[in-house]
């Protein structure tokens, strides 16, 4: 009957709108603050991919769901909702939106259990770089990558016999100084970078998972690689064409080269790794056979 029917579907709706309700404020603060910047700019691409790959994932085979257990649901939502509710009114949307994230995923593991959650964990994990990083966490990471970069950058250039020196990310470069920021040194870009290596990856070797750790890797040494040459290129601009000419055009320029030059290098990674990939998928064959 209609009835029947339509009572299924009335709940799958306001479930759905709760979802909406709970997701869409703190997704359009994550949108306005992060996706805007350098450093959230590839947001809007993970958003869209991430989901695809859940689609993918989860249309094919059929998946059993079982709802989860009822003690570990309120155990892990309700500190959840709590760390929301708290982030969302001090306005910290860093935190806010991994705890709305998190809250998402449990409500899930409730209605379906952990199968499909097993099924779609690469997903789940890749759907994180949709969200800003803590600032101080950023910083943490990427202040010994500016200083490795700046002092790398200036014991190259002095090998070459240029006038320059650096202290911590300071460099003088004849009349001109350059502070390597976290954006000059084009460190913002580890997140895209490393979004989209994880994305490219599973979607070539998603059945390899040892060569895909391999793979991945590479590319924190990779984005650290190609900063140091904006660096380089952007101090000889500056001081062979004054610092108009390194704070302007070339500036961009040299931040798009280098990004993806460093896209192409992890393809070109994994070209040559062709031996290593088939190697590696050969090893469970050669253990099985019986002495």
């Amino acid at each position: 009957s209609f009835a029947t029917v339509s009572r299924p579907f009335r709940s799958s709706l306001i479930l759905a709108i709760g979802v909406l309700v709970f997701f869409l404020p703190t997704m359009v603060d994550v949108a306005r603050t992060s996706w805007s910047t350098d450093q959230g700019a590839h947001g809007p691409i993970v958003l869209v991919t991430g989901i695809w790959l859940l689609w993918g994932e989860l249309r094919g085979a059929p998946i059993v769901t079982r709802p989860g257990s009822t003690k570990l649901v309120i155990a892990l939502l309700a500190p959840l909702l709590i760390l929301f509710t708290l982030t969302r009114i001090s306005g910290i949307i860093e935190i806010e939106g991994f705890a709305m994230y998190g809250a998402l995923i449990v409500v899930a593991y409730a209605l379906w259990g952990a199968e499909p959650l097993r099924r779609v964990w690469f997903p789940l994990v890749y759907l994180l770089f949709v969200f800003p990083p803590p600032e101080t966490v950023f910083a943490m990471v990427t202040q010994p990558l500016k200083i490795a970069v700046s002092q790398t950058a200036v014991s190259l250039l002095a090998l070459l016999g240029y006038p320059i020196a650096g202290s911590g990310v300071l460099i003088m470069i004849g009349q001109y100084q350059m502070l390597v920021a976290a954006a000059c040194a084009g460190l913002n870009s580890l997140l895209s970078l490393t979004a989209l290596g994880l994305f490219y990856t599973y979607l070539r070797h998603k059945s390899e998972l040892a060569y895909m750790v391999i793979l991945v890797c590479f590319i924190l040494p990779i984005a650290v690689l190609a900063n140091l040459v904006r660096v380089l290129l952007l101090l000889l601009i500056t001081y062979h064409f004054g610092e108009a000419a390194g704070q302007g055009f070339f500036h961009e320029l040299a931040g798009l080269t280098m990004f993806t030059v460093a896209l192409l290098t992890i393809f070109v990674i994994d070209w040559l790794a062709a031996p290593l990939r088939n190697r590696l998928a050969r090893l469970p064959a050669r253990t099985a056979v019986p002495a």
